[in-house]
Parts: structure tokens; sequence; C-alpha cells
């Protein structure tokens, strides 16, 4: 298990991107909440809301988790960062595994 995580301008691209992933298997859960971002752009200071997706996936997932978030994302460059997970409770794993059995087309 791995998860991905990514931010969007808005709650409404990141629920569709979300939704787009649990609908192709891709992702057994997408967590979405809003934060306020500071970062570097351009050289410049920039800053401002964003909404994080948290999205719960297995590690050969990645790959196609990445070409969906890149195929709908509206900024030049995403956040996409795959985070590795330790330990995870054998049920929730086991969902998981259920959750994006099935072979997924990107």
């Amino acid at each position: 298990m791995i998860i991905v995580y990514s931010t969007f301008p808005n709650r409404k691209k990141a629920k569709e991107v979300a939704e787009k992933l649990i609908e192709k298997k891709l992702a057994g859960c997408v967590n979405i909440f809003p934060i306020e971002a500071i970062y570097s752009w351009q050289g410049k200071t920039e800053g401002g809301r964003e909404f994080a997706a948290v999205i719960k996936t297995k590690k050969e997932k990645f790959r196609q988790v990445e070409k969906l978030i890149l195929e709908n994302h509206p900024d030049d460059t995403p956040c996409i960062l795959e985070v590795p997970v330790g330990r995870v409770a054998k049920k929730y794993l086991s969902w998981l595994d259920k959750s994006v059995k099935q072979r997924s087309v990107a």
C-alpha cells in the first residue's frame, strides 16, 4: 500500500479526479481537505487556498494514478507524491486489495 498525495486548486477538481480514480479501480479511497499553501513559483513567493487529496492505493498503481492526475489537472506542474506506508491494519489492507483488484484502464 502507498499513499499518493496531490493538491488541487479547488474542491470541484479534486473531487472530479477522486471519482475517476475510484471508478477506474486505481484507488480504494481518496480523502479531500482544504489547506493553505505557501510556495515558490517562477521566482516569487505565492500562496493561497488549495485542496489536498490523500489517495490510498497499491504501489503497482502509482504510474496509472499519476497519469490520470496529469491528464485531468489544470496546473502545469501538479504536486504528485508517493508516500510509502509502513504498517497497515490487515483488515484495511484486505479491503484495499479488493477495491483495486480489478484491472484498471487509465
